[in-house]
């Protein structure tokens, strides 16, 4: 035993594994995806390599971690309170459903949990193009307690996401009123293209509106609306296929000042 650890972390999918001293300090990483060991201290390179070696499954390039773009620079200068990136789908209800669960026996099931399940199936839908180019960030806050629900940076462009729950529901769109199963109509498309120009507000950037509606038995949309995509949460994976609008440095750029909570201070 050489006193190191080894913790295995995810995210979106792909695993990092972090060598660890005892006292918790990082003294390497194992990037599966890039078959990389990247080494703090090249003093301990055997260690670390002996300590890896169970989880190794092919040759590795083994050295120094490569030297951070700017757009990363400023992403690791964030304090943790400030940076949104670890935001999971649906933070502001998980939170609020943790603080407030409500009682133990409702005659209706809790709108806010059909809510969370909306935005988790549609987080975890954008999560999946992780790795091809794309991030997304989700539940972004905005001032007045209104947020984003979910934001898709990538080659095609940036989009803000609202999540509809319509599980088995028959979902009607007559611009700009949306209205699912028996509820009363609301004009959600109009806040769909707020979000959006909010956010390219914050970014100067366009940023494009999307309507994703979870689980419905039946979409019926009367009229293309206007300036606002409407997907399945199945279809989403077609935004992937949208490319030419930019380029990996400004991706990673606009990520890196999407994931800063001042910049949606004043937005």
């Amino acid at each position: 035993m050489n006193g190191l650890r080894v913790i295995p972390t995810w995210r979106h999918g792909q695993e990092r594994l972090y060598v660890c001293l005892t006292d918790g300090r990082n003294v390497a990483w194992y990037d599966r995806e890039t078959a990389r060991v990247n080494l703090l201290s090249e003093d301990r390179r055997e260690e670390v390599l002996t300590a890896l070696g169970p989880f190794l499954t092919g040759p590795v390039t083994v050295g120094p971690p490569p030297v951070p773009t700017p757009a990363e620079l400023a992403r690791l200068t964030l304090h943790p309170d400030d940076d949104l990136a670890p935001n999971r789908p649906g933070e502001a209800l998980v939170i609020d459903l943790d603080r407030d669960p409500g009682p133990a026996h409702r005659l209706r099931p809790d709108p806010r949990r059909r809510a969370l399940a909306a935005e988790q199936a549609v987080g975890e839908a954008l999560d999946q193009l992780e790795g091809a180019g794309w991030h997304t960030l989700h539940s972004l806050p905005l001032p007045g307690g209104d947020r984003i629900h979910h934001l898709l940076i990538g080659p095609g462009g940036l989009f803000s996401l609202r999540a509809l729950h319509a599980r088995k529901q028959r979902v009607l769109v007559a611009d700009p009123m949306v209205t699912v199963g028996r509820h009363e109509p609301r004009p959600l498309l109009r806040h769909v293209r707020t979000e959006a120009d909010r956010a390219s507000y914050a970014l100067t950037a366009e940023v494009h509106p999307v309507l994703a509606v979870a689980g419905p038995a039946n979409l019926d949309v009367l009229a293309p609306p206007r300036g606002v995509r409407i997907l399945l949460d199945t279809d989403l994976a077609s935004l992937a296929r949208l490319g030419g609008v930019l380029k990996p440095a400004d991706v990673e750029a606009l990520h890196a000042m999407a994931r800063d909570r001042h910049t949606w201070l004043r937005v």
